[in-house]
């Protein structure tokens, strides 16, 4: 998400924090630049408008402080704006309420809702220990309320047994006595979409809103939709009293412009962003970190985070313990590819890091792709477990044996070896804190440019 706003603000960041001062024709300059990549992004028209407006006068009446270079300092200004566009901090969802605790979901159709539902459902499960009880209002469209109960089944989450031919406002009566009974402490209703806002859907909204009295009326909207995103939340807003919102597909959004524009029109916090397809794809919405990514500063707190959830302590511990010891087998290796495919792959972590445009520019200019890391996977999963352990077995005729196995060739296998070979020696060094010849990533250039 917001790729295209990211590379186009590097580019004219790189150029203000070069120069030592800067005139007000330079910071006008860059600000057409910036406006421009707000609007290449999707951005709405008037959002972008008043984003330029709150940041020139800050830009040309600066007080340049001494430790900053003047570029450094527009940077500044346009970071702290764009958090205030998109809420400050982040925001908790609401569950001050007696339980069983209501939160009903909205949109149009196609936008999401019945994933996203077993997606907070898992979060709030997960995250605030919360036992959930899922609740489809969708009678309309086909097959609907069987989609919610399979992702129940799939994600191990309560769901109400469907009643066919039942009415939402009676769904919702037979939801609320079902959640008392079961000890179900959060209700979280899918309700029906449409392909456009109509009368008839917002009146049902309306009727269900105060059938259930729920502590937060949640917009999801797909953020691939640009400014029709932006044109939905205004219309849910004047109608309904939404308190949040959450957007889809934002992995697949490459402008980002949706985010920044339905904030200030909705005047309603992003809650959530819907990051791919499995239930566990879902990420509080923090407006300071994404303001991060989107200036190319990274999001390193949260990598961290997401790798605290996604990877396997048992195995990292493991892995650990053999590097303590100056050991890295072809099996650890194996363990680290499938560590990286759940984090995301290459793209999923390179879009955490700082100078994220430069990096990948490289890894262009190097052939470098995702294709390699489930490459590498087939070529060691199709070794023997002794080849695994002690790489240094594999002959010319293993080596055919392994390239027919994982679909290759034997110059693709010498390759990986080469590489682990690289891996082994890093790691025994970095095992004894030796790190010579490191760059400032702390990977060893020839390691680098065996990718290639």
């Amino acid at each position: 998400m917001f790729e295209n706003l990211t590379n186009k603000f590097e580019e004219i960041f790189s150029s203000l924090k070069k120069a030592p001062s800067l005139s007000e024709k330079e910071v006008d300059e860059g600000l057409r630049g910036i406006r421009q990549g707000l609007l290449e992004a999707d951005v709405a028209l008037p959002v972008a408008k008043k984003l330029i407006e709150n940041i020139r006068p800050k830009a040309i009446g600066q007080e340049i402080i001494r430790s900053t270079t003047p570029g450094q300092m527009i940077v500044k200004i346009v970071y702290d704006e764009l958090v205030k566009f998109l809420g400050d901090t982040k925001s908790e969802i609401n569950l001050n309420a007696v339980p069983p605790v209501s939160i009903m979901l909205v949109g149009l159709q196609g936008s999401g809702k019945t994933t996203t539902t077993a997606k907070l459902a898992k979060y709030l499960e997960i995250n605030n220990k919360k036992k959930i009880l899922m609740v489809s209002l969708d009678v309309y469209r086909p097959a609907a309320q069987e989609q919610l109960k399979i992702l129940g089944e799939q994600g191990s989450i309560l769901t109400l047994p469907i009643v066919n031919d039942q009415p939402p406002i009676d769904i919702c009566k037979r939801a609320l006595s079902a959640a008392n009974l079961n000890g179900a402490e959060i209700i979280l209703f899918d309700t029906a979409g449409r392909t456009q806002i109509d009368l008839q859907m917002m009146s049902e909204i309306k009727q269900i809103q105060s059938t259930v009295n729920p502590s937060e009326i949640l917009l999801v909207a797909d953020s691939l939709t640009g400014q029709v995103a932006v044109d939905v939340a205004s219309e849910f807003k004047k109608t309904v009293d939404i308190s949040g919102i959450i957007l889809t597909r934002a992995d697949g959004d490459g402008r980002g412009g949706a985010a920044i524009s339905m904030k200030y029109v909705s005047n309603v916090p992003i809650k959530f962003l819907g990051i791919g397809e499995k239930i566990e794809n879902f990420e509080v919405f923090h407006p300071e970190r994404i303001t991060n990514r989107i200036l190319g500063m990274g999001d390193i707190v949260s990598l961290v985070e997401k790798a605290s959830q996604d990877i396997d302590q048992e195995n990292l511990k493991k892995t650990e313990e053999n590097l303590k010891k100056g050991q890295f087998s072809m099996e650890d290796y194996l363990s680290q590819l499938k560590q990286m495919k759940k984090m995301g792959g290459i793209e999923g972590i390179l879009s955490f890091l700082p100078g994220v445009s430069k990096i990948k520019s490289q890894m262009d200019k190097a052939g470098v792709d995702e294709k390699i890391i489930t490459q590498n996977e087939a070529i060691i999963l199709s070794m023997t477990k002794k080849e695994r352990e002690n790489p240094k077995l594999i002959n010319g005729s293993r080596r055919k044996r392994i390239a027919n196995g994982s679909g290759t060739d034997v110059a693709t296998i010498n390759k990986l070896l080469k590489q682990f070979r690289l891996m082994t020696d890093m790691m025994k060094k970095m095992s004894k804190g030796d790190l010579k010849g490191m760059n400032d990533k702390g990977i060893p250039p020839e390691l680098f440019n065996q990718l290639k």
